[in-house]
């Protein structure tokens, strides 16, 4: 049923928002030369490593200049039409590709780099039981602005009591937060030391 429901809703809001896609591929294209996709190595279910898909919302190349891999409000190397996209999440939407392939689901932990797993307790590392999701009870909780333990704890915290009820209330809440545009960087608190 989970799966039915994520490549259901994948599918459908990729046709459905394919235009405003297109359009942010062609804003990006226009500012800033490179690649529109912006691929990156994440942990999924169980340990494996994928491809995670974003469009690109930096100077190509980004994460070899300035602060590398940390971004936090007011950082240079963000495009203007990478700054509209990061508040509004849209640049999130590929990954609506890789749940359709399977790698991740609509509902779950945001994915996370392998040098963060390797950071992980016993416990911690059941985070990896369920797929990534694109939007997740700690993103409606405070996103990126959270101390990292805080986000583990409140992933750990789902996992526990996942249900159709929760997700349906996890997506309820997404919209709001899309919309507010809250949590968006880390601040002085949150986040990870080497997070994008």
């Amino acid at each position: 049923m989970r799966r039915a429901f994520d490549i259901a809703v994948s599918a459908t809001l990729l046709v459905v928002l394919s235009p405003l896609l297109a359009a942010a591929a062609a804003a990006i294209r226009l500012e800033t030369h490179g690649p529109v996709l912006y691929r990156q190595r994440r942990v999924g279910l169980r340990g494996r490593p994928f491809e995670m898909l974003k469009l690109r919302t930096m100077v190509h190349g980004a994460e070899h200049l300035g602060a590398g891999l940390k971004v936090n409000a007011g950082d240079e190397r963000i495009t203007r039409t990478g700054a509209l996209l990061r508040r509004t999440s849209l640049d999130e939407l590929p990954n609506l590709v890789n749940v359709l392939r399977g790698e991740m689901a609509i509902v779950g932990p945001r994915p996370t780099l392998q040098a963060q797993v390797d950071t992980y307790d016993e416990r911690q590392r059941r985070r990896l039981d369920v797929k990534p999701g694109i939007t997740g009870w700690a993103q409606v909780n405070g996103r990126a602005s959270l101390p990292w333990q805080e986000r583990i704890e409140l992933d750990l915290w789902y996992i526990e009591h996942r249900s159709a009820a929760l997700d349906a209330r996890i997506l309820w809440r997404t919209a709001a937060v899309v919309f507010g545009g809250g949590g968006l960087y880390k601040g002085s608190s949150g986040g990870w030391q080497g997070e994008l």
